[in-house]
This record gives structure tokens, C-alpha cells and sequence, in this order.
């Protein structure tokens, strides 16, 4: 027998606003034609008034906690990732924790960008093996929209905001047992030389200001194919699957292009990757678990299948990690 983290729920939110191609046209020189053929982008959902990161959260953590069915106060970890927090210190996760009635637990923030969620995985699952926890909950929420330059209309037309969560349990399974659930390999890679080509401008020690987020986004594309084919294979290597074997992957949705691209490297069929850009667009960290969110809930991905989840974001960053649902 070992101990794995097993995924026992999950859950998400979006802001309240959706917000279309043509209404971004009507604040930036832009097209529905052009964003679409660039990116898939069709829609986006932007935080109002009173929503915050914290609070999209705490709402995608309380639907993970129904759906696993257990109360928050069951839960001993709580790992947000975000590059928006709500405040620069406390940590969101700590909001959360408070949202959910859970308290005197482990609760921090991760941040990695666009692959925040993976490291935060990563990191939940590192903890639930060591026995320092027994039940995690894993969230990833942003409201990149409060990052973004209005006048920039390459950026300002790719991002949204939202929030996905996953509750893990640590859960004694048969190894050797190919049916057996959990987490069975997360590989994650960093590497700031390439600072400039993804980044927000400002901070606390420098600027004194949140900053605007800043891309050349050609260049991010080339990194970006390359890194998440390496690292996919990376995994597959490490449990002994193959491409073959995986029933979905939920990359992080970032660019229709770089998900067709990476899949094509791959040789994985287009039917078999979990794509939610068109509709929510780039979230960062949230983007992995909002899309695996929507793919349970209707019904594609289901108990007992292999899911590869990656993501590649500023830093650079990027990850991936094989599960058995």
C-alpha cells in the first residue's frame, strides 16, 4: 500500500459579468474576427463591485467542499495560487480559511503565474504525503482584469478572472493496482531569464504600485509549445504511460493555438483536451481548475480516467501533473 492524494471534489466560480468580443471593441481598437482567430478567445467574465479574489475563492472552495462532501472545518491545508491577491499580505488563503469556517490549519499563497495551480498541486500533494495534512484544499483564483493596461488591446482582450478549487484527501491505495486513484507524478520548472517577456511592472519594492501586466506574446508562444511538450513527456515518463493512455488533458487556457500546438507535438487528438478559452479566456492560475470544474460537471471527465493537467506561465514557469480520477 502507499499514500497518494486522491481528488475528492471540486469546484469554481465566475464573476457575475460576462463580457463578449464585440463590447471589448467597443473599448479597445479591436475586432471579434481578430481576437478569435488569434487567440479562440469568444468571451470573458470581469470581476465587479465587491468581487475579489478572495471571494471568488471561497466560492469555488465551498462548491469543491459540497462536492466532496466534507465540511470546511475537515480541512487542515488550504494552498491558493494567485498573482492578483487581495491584499499584498495576508494571504488569500487565509480569507478563505476564515470563509470556511476552518481555523489554527496550514494556509498560504503560491505564486507562479499561469502555472501557480500546478505548483500548488504539487506542493498540496508533497504535504498530504508527509502526513503534515490530511485533507487539502487547492484553489487557484484570479481577477487578472485589475493587472490589465485598457489601452493595450494585445493584452487587455486575452485575460478574465475566476476561480477553480480541488479538495485532495491522502488515501492509502494499492500501488500496484493500475485502477488505483490519485496523483502519480507532477514535474515543475522555472526559469527567469526570461523575466521580460511576461511580467507586471510594478510591485511593492519597486514601484510602490500593482503595476500593469506586460507581454510579447511571439515569443512567450515559441516557449511556451516547447516547454509544455518536454514537460508532458517528462511525466509520462516518470508513471510509465503513454500519450495513448490519457483520457483528457486540461491544460491551462491560455491560446486555442498553443493548446492545438502542444497536443500536435504530442500526437494527441484534439477531442481529447479540455478547452474552455473560448468562453472564459485566460484566468492564470485559476484556468486549469475552472476548466477541469466544467469538464466534470458535464460529464466529460469522470471517475476512474487519466487526466493530465499543465500549465506554462510568467517567470517562466510551467508544470504538469498525471492523475488517476
Amino acid at each position: 500500500m502507499t499514500l497518494r492524494s486522491v481528488i475528492r471534489g471540486s469546484g469554481s466560480a465566475l464573476p457575475a459579468r460576462a463580457v463578449a468580443n464585440a463590447e471589448m471593441a467597443d473599448l479597445v481598437d479591436t475586432t471579434d474576427e481578430w481576437i478569435v482567430e488569434r487567440t479562440g478567445i469568444r468571451n470573458r467574465y470581469l470581476a465587479g463591485e465587491g468581487e475579489t479574489t478572495s471571494s471568488l475563492a471561497s466560492e469555488a472552495a465551498a462548491m469543491a467542499l459540497e462536492a466532496a462532501g466534507f465540511s470546511g472545518d475537515s480541512i487542515d491545508l488550504i494552498i491558493v495560487a494567485t498573482a492578483s491577491p487581495d491584499q499584498t499580505f495576508p494571504a488569500v488563503a487565509t480569507i478563505v480559511q476564515n470563509a470556511i469556517g476552518c481555523r489554527g490549519t496550514i494556509a498560504f499563497d503560491v505564486a507562479a503565474v499561469c502555472s501557480g495551480f500546478l505548483y500548488a498541486l504539487g506542493t498540496a500533494d508533497a504535504l498530504l504525503k508527509t502526513g503534515a495534512a490530511k485533507r487539502a484544499l487547492v484553489i487557484g483564483a484570479e481577477t487578472m482584469s485589475r493587472l490589465l493596461d485598457w489601452e493595450d488591446r494585445t493584452t487587455c482582450v486575452l485575460f478574465g478572472d475566476g476561480a477553480g478549487a480541488m479538495v485532495l484527501e491522502a488515501t492509502e491505495v494499492d500501488a500496484n493496482d493500475p485502477a488505483a486513484p490519485g496523483i502519480l507524478a507532477t514535474r515543475l520548472h522555472a526559469d527567469g531569464a526570461y523575466n521580460e517577456l511576461l511580467y507586471v511592472d510594478g510591485g511593492p519594492s519597486t514601484t510602490g504600485t500593482v503595476g500593469k501586466l506586460r507581454m510579447k506574446g511571439r515569443e512567450v508562444f515559441r516557449h511556451a509549445v516547447v516547454n509544455l511538450a518536454a514537460v508532458l513527456e517528462e511525466v509520462l515518463d516518470a508513471t510509465g504511460h503513454s500519450a495513448a493512455e490519457i483520457d483528457w488533458v486540461v491544460p491551462h487556457q491560455a491560446n486555442a493555438r498553443i493548446l492545438d500546438a502542444t497536443a500536435r507535438k504530442l500526437g494527441l487528438p484534439a477531442e481529447k483536451v479540455i478547452v474552455t478559452v473560448d468562453r472564459h479566456a485566460n484566468t492564470s492560475a485559476a484556468s486549469v481548475p475552472l476548466a477541469f470544474d466544467t469538464a466534470v460537471r458535464d460529464g466529460r471527465i469522470k471517475p476512474g480516467q487519466l487526466v493530465m493537467f499543465e500549465a506554462m506561465g510568467g517567470g517562466f514557469t510551467w508544470g504538469a501533473s498525471l492523475v488517476r480520477l
